[in-house]
C-alpha cells in the first residue's frame, strides 16, 4: 500500500497485528518477491509477448507468470509481469489508459494546419474496426483518445504520442489519419511507454539486465540488483480505493469467506458502493479484490453485514492464522 492511499484512509475501528505471521509488503524477501511482486519489463521487437514470458520463466526458475496488456512482436515497450500470485493482480492494469509514442509516414506532405486539424479530430471518442489479423472480434468499436500530438516531425516522417483507452490499435490510427489526409499514411515503429500508472521512467528492466541480476543472486547470494527489478504486487493496485482488514479476517477471506462489517479497520474516505478496492492487511500486503456494496459512511453507521463482494484472492491460503470457526455438522 502506498503512502498516497494511507493518507486517504479512515478509521472504523483498531487492532494490533501480530508480527509472527505476514510480511510488511515492502520488507519481503527475494524468495517472497517472487512469490508476490510484479516486473515492469521492457519488452524488445521481435518475439511475441506469450514468447517474452516464457523466457522470462526459464530466466527465474518460476512456474507462473503472467503479463498484462499484450503487445504485438514488433512493438517494444513496457509490460508489467505478475510472478506466483501477483498474477491475480494484475487485471486491474488491463483498463487502465495506454501510452505509444509511433513513428509514421504520411504518403503527401500536408500543410502544419491540415495536419493539426486531422489530429485533433482524431482526438477524443472516435469509431475503430479491429484489423483482420486481431484476437478479437471485428466489430466497430468506440475509442476514447485521450491525447494525440506531433512531438517531431521531418519532411513526411511524424512521431506522435497517443494516450488512449485500452484495446486502440494505433496502427489502425494511423491508417485513419492517412485515410483523412487522403494520400495515406503507414506506421512504422510502435513502443508503448505507459500502462495505466506503470510509465516508461519508472525503471523498466531488459531480459539480459533480468538474467544478470538473477545469476548474481543464485551464484552469489547478493540480491541488491534483482531486488531493485521486482515490485511488490501492491503497486499493481496503487490507483484503486483501500480497505485495512484485521488479522483475524484474513484467513477467511482466503478460503472464500465474505467481508463482514466487524472485519474491517480503515477504509478510503471516498468509497461508494460499486467501487472496486484492492483489502489489506495491517502489514500493507493484498489479500485480495472486491467491490464494495457499500459506501464509507453506510460502512461506518454499520455493525454487521457484508460491505464487499470478493473478486479476486491474491493472497495464498494459510499465510495467517485460521482464527473463523464451521459450522458443526448435525449428528445423525
Amino acid at each position: 500500500m502506498t503512502l498516497k492511499q494511507l493518507e486517504n484512509l479512515i478509521e472504523v475501528d483498531q487492532d494490533i497485528t501480530d508480527d509472527a505471521y505476514g510480511t510488511y509488503y515492502d520488507k519481503r524477501t527475494i524468495e517472497q518477491l517472487l512469490n508476490y511482486g510484479i516486473i515492469l519489463l521492457d519488452k524488445p521487437p521481435g518475439p511475441t509477448s506469450h514468447e517474452t514470458v516464457a523466457w522470462t520463466k526459464r530466466i527465474l526458475k518460476l512456474p507462473k507468470i503472467g503479463h498484462s496488456g499484450t503487445l504485438d512482436p514488433q512493438v517494444s515497450g513496457v509490460l508489467p509481469l505478475g510472478l506466483g500470485e501477483a498474477t491475480k493482480a494484475l487485471g486491474v492494469l488491463l483498463f487502465g489508459p495506454k501510452e505509444y509514442h509511433a513513428l509514421g509516414r504520411v504518403h503527401s506532405l500536408p500543410s502544419k494546419e491540415k495536419l493539426s486539424e486531422v489530429i485533433e479530430s482524431l482526438t477524443g471518442e472516435i469509431y475503430q474496426k479491429p484489423p483482420q489479423r486481431s484476437a478479437v472480434v471485428r466489430q466497430t468499436r468506440t475509442r476514447t483518445i485521450y491525447e494525440f500530438e506531433v512531438l517531431e516531425q521531418k519532411e513526411r516522417l511524424l512521431l506522435t504520442r497517443v494516450l488512449c483507452e485500452a484495446g486502440t490499435y494505433i496502427r489502425k490510427l494511423y491508417y485513419d489519419l492517412g485515410e483523412i489526409l487522403g494520400p495515406g499514411a503507414t506506421m512504422i515503429e510502435l513502443r508503448r511507454t505507459r500502462v495505466d500508472q506503470f510509465r516508461e521512467t519508472d525503471g523498466l528492466v531488459t531480459l539480459h539486465e533480468l538474467a544478470n541480476a538473477f545469476a548474481l543472486w543464485e551464484e552469489k547470494k547478493d540480491d541488491s540488483k534483482l531486488k531493485n527489478m521486482i515490485q511488490p504486487v501492491e503497486h499493481a493496485l496503487s490507483e484503486l480505493k483501500s480497505v485495512v482488514i484485521r488479522d483475524s479476517a484474513i484467513d477467511a477471506m482466503c478460503h472464500g469467506a465474505q467481508l463482514a462489517i466487524p472485519g474491517i479497520l480503515q477504509i478510503s474516505h471516498n468509497l461508494n458502493k460499486g467501487d472496486i478496492v484492492g483489502i489489506y492487511t495491517q502489514k500493507g500486503e493484498a489479500v485480495a479484490l472486491a467491490e464494495a456494496t457499500m459506501s464509507a459512511q453506510e460502512i461506518q453507521d454499520a455493525v454487521k453485514g457484508y460491505a464487499f463482494e470478493t473478486k479476486r484472492i491474491i493472497m495464498a491460503p494459510n499465510t495467517y492464522p485460521k482464527k473463523w470457526r464451521t459450522k458443526p455438522t448435525s449428528k445423525e
